[in-house]
């Protein structure tokens, strides 16, 4: 049967977002003397805040003042993304191509809604999704649950699904839920992404014919 739906991960696949959000935690945790580096920041993309925060600071001393910085971290990004937000090449080409093969779209991110709702408007490619869900509120990523959530939001079973994801968490949240998947190499190298069912550079660089097979497996 061909696959009947595919699930977007959002920052780092759609979006060239890493920076943004680095950024916007540097602000947040520097005041309150909270290191933050760069590997720090790999080491957490792809979670949504609530296991980030737990990872990166004392989930036991800092757990009245967690949620104040994810919401202040997330309002910060919002602001940021303003004319700075950019798609990756080649995924505009892939959305209008899945739009005409009739397979059905959607977000399936770890970031909270009023994130994915303004990166979606920024770009100005929400018309293309079915759905937008957000995995904040659930069980993160390498967890399946934004995956299964949102194939059952449009309708499809999880083994009629394929995923695009750049992190290792989403791989491995896309493997637990049993749905094929595309890795793209934006945040993670190719070894980290090992179980994916195909590994591109970029989604530009992806010729329909690499992606038939997952699309119309025989």
């Amino acid at each position: 049967m061909p696959l009947k739906a595919v699930l977007w991960d959002l920052d780092g696949v759609i979006t060239d977002s890493g920076e943004i959000h680095y950024q916007a935690w540097i602000q947040i945790l520097t005041p309150l003397g909270v290191p933050f580096s760069r590997e720090t920041f790999k080491s957490i993309f792809g979670m949504n805040n609530a296991m980030a925060l737990n990872r990166i600071m004392d989930p036991v001393k800092d757990a009245e003042r967690i949620p104040e910085i994810d919401i202040e971290k997330e309002a910060l990004f919002r602001e940021r993304i303003h004319g700075q937000l950019a798609l990756f090449p080649g995924v505009t080409t892939w959305l209008t191509y899945f739009k005409s093969q009739g397979v059905r779209q959607a977000i399936a991110s770890s970031a909270p809604m009023e994130n994915i709702e303004a990166m979606v408007d920024e770009v100005g490619i929400r018309g293309f999704f079915d759905a937008l869900v957000s995995g904040a509120a659930i069980p993160g990523k390498p967890a399946p649950d934004v995956f299964l959530l949102a194939a059952k939001t449009v309708g499809v079973s999880p083994a009629d699904c394929l995923v695009i994801e750049d992190a290792v968490a989403g791989v491995e949240a896309a493997c637990r839920a049993r749905m094929k998947s595309v890795a793209v190499l934006t945040t993670s190298p190719a070894q980290e992404l090992s179980k994916a069912s195909l590994i591109v550079n970029r989604l530009s660089d992806l010729e329909p014919g690499r992606m038939n097979p997952l699309l119309w497996p025989e």
